[in-house]
């Protein structure tokens, strides 16, 4: 009874699931997105079966570990994964836990990801053809369950990562789990310099092999061997892990369909006696209670500490001193959004005349105390350890970011505001806060550059002057402190009841400025340079950055490790051309795509595709 209930369910889940999966690709530039993903996914899949053929079954291991390891860690950095059926939908349905989460595991089989995921794992019967036939007929089974473990790790690290986001210390560890993930995709490159430079192939091989990820290949070796025991348990362990960690994951869908607010203990209250104080005691109450704000700036120093650390494994020290400027940077993309994170809670603001300002500048403070010791602190211990002479720079660049990024921010917050999911409304995936995780991951790309520019002038004068960068520094961080603070002020006095509106009912596509409305005029381009457009936004930073930035910084420092860096390996004349080569690609890609969207800007949204308006020219 309990195993056809099971099926029944996993049956409609299934048909939901691939008809809300059918109707979101009528929107082109999702459809366009997800043909990117794909294709992606596909050539990585490829390469994997490709590595395989080769013979070289430590390499499978390790291929197979990092596609273990995507599935685990992806869904963190998009919104808690595919949120499509919430299990907060079926609470009111009649449906036993196991037959719930049993449905839910179906319906996340269906999709593209499982079946790439699957073409990667068809490795594993490449393998197997180059033992014997057993090793071919084991490795079927083998794969199928790989796959389920790969679904399985994802929806319950998800899961793991709601729980302990709703405690501190789990925010914590959290954070610090995410900013090392973020930070080795871009300073990666020295970690694996380091590996290839010394001899731990084998270990990590070994290693792969011991791990849940590298069971499906134990098993097709050993039936290669004919080691029927090692076999046996490799796969067993396979079925023991999957349903282990179906009955947790299982536990905790009803813990999050299921907890309370009951035990909230009560909070000792913050007044104030004016505006100015009572504002400044709001902000400390939210910044030291909302596990989120607590997790978005571990978060910040996290990364920053990661993405300078990471380099030392090749020896080289010379990212230390920017350690507080990267933290700093980060920590004012992360919080860009600070009234959209309220909500419309922002009405207790607008309520009383009057308390735009104050509450600008209050936000515009907390940010400083939060981000401004620790980063002076960071970037002197840092900049002593690197024992290089960037002083004059260091100095000079951290208090126009620090400035610039508490300007920026509220400005930011109320021109750009990103509607998210109010905190009381909140569900138990804190991954996921709304529909709009595209468009406040736009804000904080934005963000980055942006605060990166308002240090320009400091970082020019240090270069050319020296200590005369500090003067700079400080006049423009305090500049820009006042004057977006200004402006921010007026903006929430003038339009706050329109923001409000904003949050409380979202953006719809009848405001043409808005960015659903620019999705939405992207539609009327054609096919062809829709998706051209994605893809050289989602893959410009590959020439731009790492394969002209760093090899250029390697070039200036003598760095003798060439990695996979292009222009290193080209004839010493040519390595300079090859660099500023693949720097103008990553800016053409980028500026064909800016450009594409500003373009699509100028349309005017018709009633009908066929009255689409073109731009003049």
């Amino acid at each position: 009874m309990a195993l056809g209930l099971t099926v029944a369910t996993g049956g409609t889940l299934v048909r939901m699931r691939l008809a809300a999966l059918r109707h979101s690709l009528r929107d082109q530039s999702k459809a366009g997105w997800f043909a990117s993903g794909v294709f992606v996914g596909v050539v990585l899949a490829g390469g994997t079966v490709w590595l395989a053929s080769r013979g070289d079954h430590d390499v499978v291991a390790v291929a197979i570990a990092v596609w273990m390891l995507g599935w685990v860690i992806g869904p963190l950095f998009a919104g808690g994964g595919d949120e499509t059926l919430k299990p907060e939908y079926f609470t009111m349905l009649p449906l036993p836990p196991r037959a719930l989460s049993g449905g839910l595991l179906a319906a996340a089989m269906a999709g593209a990801a499982p079946v790439v995921s699957l073409l990667a794992l068809l490795s594993l019967v490449v393998v197997g053809a180059q033992l014997s036939l057993v090793a071919v007929l084991v490795s079927v089974p083998a794969l199928l369950l790989q796959l389920l473990c790969f679904v399985l790790a994802s929806r319950l690290a998800v899961a793991v990562y709601g729980v302990l986001l709703q405690v501190r210390s789990g925010a914590v560890l959290a954070a610090l789990v995410n900013a090392f993930i973020l930070a080795f995709t871009a300073q990666g490159w020295a970690l694996i310099a380091a590996y290839i430079t010394t001899d731990v192939q084998g270990a990590m091989a070994q290693a792969a092999r011991i791990a849940p990820s590298g069971w499906s290949l134990v098993a097709v070796e050993a039936a290669g061997r004919g080691d029927w025991l090692q076999m046996l348990l490799a796969l067993a362990g396979l079925v023991a892990l999957a349903g282990a960690m179906f009955v947790a994951w299982s536990a905790l869908l009803v813990r999050r369909t299921t907890a309370t607010r009951a035990g909230v203990r009560p909070r000792r209250l913050l007044t104030g006696s004016d505006a100015r104080s009572a504002a400044n005691a709001k902000e400390l109450r939210t910044w030291s209670r909302d596990l989120l704000y607590g997790h978005q700036v571990v978060f910040a120093f996290g990364y920053g500490l990661f993405f300078c650390l990471m380099p030392i494994a090749v020896a080289w020290k010379g990212m230390l001193p920017y350690a507080g400027a990267a933290t700093v940077v980060m920590g004012g993309a992360m919080f860009a959004n600070l009234y959209g994170a309220d909500g419309t809670a922002c009405w207790s603001t607008l309520m009383v005349p009057g308390s735009a300002r104050p509450d600008i500048r209050a936000r515009q403070r907390a940010f400083l105390l939060v981000f401004g010791p620790p980063a002076l602190v960071i970037t002197v211990l840092f900049t002593w350890w690197s024992g290089t002479d960037a002083w004059p720079i260091v100095v000079s660049l951290l208090p126009a970011l620090l400035g610039g990024a508490a300007g920026l921010i509220v400005l930011a917050s109320v021109y750009a505001t990103v509607p998210t999911t109010d905190a009381h409304k909140r569900s138990g995936n804190p991954l996921n806060t709304g529909g709009n995780e595209g468009e406040a991951m736009g804000l904080v790309y934005v963000m980055l550059l942006l605060i990166s520019l308002a240090a320009a002038p400091a970082l020019v004068v240090a270069l050319l002057a020296g200590w005369w960068g500090l003067p700079v520094g400080l006049a423009t961080g305090v500049l820009a402190w006042w004057w977006f603070g200004e402006l921010a002020a007026a903006r929430l006095d003038a339009r706050g009841p329109e923001l409000l509106t904003l949050l409380r009912h979202g953006r719809t596509t009848s405001d043409q400025a808005s960015p659903s409305a620019l999705s939405a005029k992207m539609e009327l381009l054609p096919k062809w340079q829709r998706y051209l457009t994605f893809f050289c936004l989602g893959f410009g930073a590959i020439p731009l950055f790492p394969q002209a930035v760093v090899p250029a910084i390697f070039k200036l420092t003598d760095n003798p490790a060439r990695v996979w860096f292009l222009a290193l390996y080209a004839p010493g004349p040519w390595q300079w051309p090859v660099i500023v080569a693949m720097a103008l690609l990553g800016l053409g890609m980028y500026s064909y795509g800016a450009a594409t969207y500003y373009r699509a800007s100028k349309l005017t949204l018709p009633q009908s595709p066929e009255e689409a308006v073109q731009p003049a020219y």
